[in-house]
């Protein structure tokens, strides 16, 4: 069952009561990421990730992880573009250790000099390890250049010289302009009851005060290109992409089947062309992503230089004959089934259930339950999916980036 409560200091709790597992995960989520950071401060938001795990005045690095291994626990973060997530899963029977730890980590790190000298450099590990895996870099590539002026637009990590650039100073700025009780949810599901998390929060968050800096938003505008990046690598890698929408939008999930219906599985209308039928790439697939104000649908492909121009065109031909001759009724069915058995199967855990929680409460400001969804993806017709289709892969909507031996290609 799903319930919510405020902290006396403004601080948002969710749950959800899953009485028939043994774990409980919580997750307390920053309704701030990459996104509020400046040219200047580039790739704060995930430095700080980092440096949430260096050490507090009561715990050192080794006391935390040791303090969670103990347990048999498992504790990680991550940043994304609008918010930051830190999560533990422990047995129910340690959710008070999970509290405590998350809300020392996050109320009480040092930020020492020492720590962030050394974070920097892993983190410049991280960013030469990124460059060198071409798949992934391309994605941050084909959005930089979509949306070239805008915060949506830049990588997560950050670059080289916006990293060396970060110090203490400008850490502690950003921790007491986005840190605070209003921007911040405490989300867990699990073997739990609400009252006794929201006790918890209270005795352990209930300290933190203060209130969101607020940050100016501009609605990102689409950039029409066709990007080559040449590197020596064994494959081309190609990204075709166009406009999606919010995650507010009535049409979001008219978007969720139309890309199921291109690349969103084994069974997508591109994955069977180009890689069963032609054999021409190992991985081919769809996805769409959607923030506050906007959104993209993305086609990736991989493949050797011989082969990009007809991928690419076989790519064309896929939306284009999806724009002309629809959708029929048989595989709209076929693909909502696939959709809602995705999204089911996915919540078999705490830790996917925590994260729909707090992802929705951090991003919408509310909860939707379970048959909401699977009564708007029942309720999509033929027509919506056409609709949608024709508004997007337009010539003023369509971005084409490459990444890799190109001239081998020509």
């Amino acid at each position: 069952m799903y319930q919510k409560s405020s902290l006396s200091n403004g601080i948002r709790v969710i749950t959800e009561s899953l009485p028939y597992v043994k774990s409980v995960t919580l997750g307390v989520w920053l309704g701030s990421g990459s996104r509020s950071e400046q040219s200047y401060n580039h790739g704060i938001s995930h430095f700080i990730e980092h440096l949430m795990f260096k050490g507090t005045e009561k715990r050192t690095a080794k006391e935390i992880a040791e303090t969670v291994d103990a347990v048999g626990g498992q504790l990680n973060a991550f940043t994304a573009k609008e918010h930051t997530c830190y999560y533990m899963k422990v047995l129910d029977t340690h959710l008070e250790l999970a509290v405590d730890v998350i809300s020392d980590m996050l109320l009480h790190s040092k930020f020492s000099s020492n720590d962030i000298e050394r974070e920097r450099e892993v983190i410049l590990e991280e960013l030469s390890m990124y460059e060198d895996t071409p798949d992934e870099l391309i994605h941050d590539l084909h959005v930089e250049k979509i949306w070239p002026d805008h915060q949506l637009g830049r990588s997560i990590i950050g670059t080289t010289n916006s990293i060396k650039q970060i110090n203490q100073s400008s850490i502690l700025e950003y921790y007491k302009r986005f840190y605070t009780p209003d921007n911040l949810v405490i989300a867990a599901a699990g073997n739990l009851t609400h009252d006794r998390l929201v006790a918890l929060a209270e005795k352990y968050f209930g300290q933190l005060t203060g209130s969101k800096y607020a940050v100016g938003t501009e609605i990102p505008v689409f950039t029409s290109s066709n990007t080559v990046h040449e590197k020596a690598t064994e494959q081309v890698h190609i990204c075709l992409g166009t406009t999606g929408v919010a995650q507010d939008s009535p049409d979001v999930y008219a978007y969720y089947i139309l890309n199921n219906l291109l690349g969103g599985g084994v069974s997508s209308r591109l994955f069977q062309t180009i890689r069963e039928e032609q054999g021409l790439a190992y991985s081919v697939y769809s996805y769409q992503t959607n923030y506050s104000d906007g959104g993209l649908v993305t086609i990736y492909a991989g493949t050797r230089p011989s082969n990009v121009e007809q991928v690419i065109q076989l790519i064309d031909h896929t939306v284009t004959e999806l724009k002309t001759n629809g959708v029929s009724n048989q595989e709209l069915m076929r693909v909502k089934e696939q959709l809602k058995g995705n999204l089911l199967l996915g919540l078999e855990s705490s830790s996917s259930r925590m994260s729909r929680l707090g992802k929705m409460e951090i991003s919408l400001g509310k909860y939707v339950t379970l048959e909401e969804v699977v009564t708007k993806i029942d309720r999509t017709s033929v027509e919506d999916i056409a609709r949608v289709i024709h508004s997007i892969f337009n010539l003023e909507h369509r971005c084409l980036t490459t990444l890799g031996p190109i001239n081998k290609a020509k």
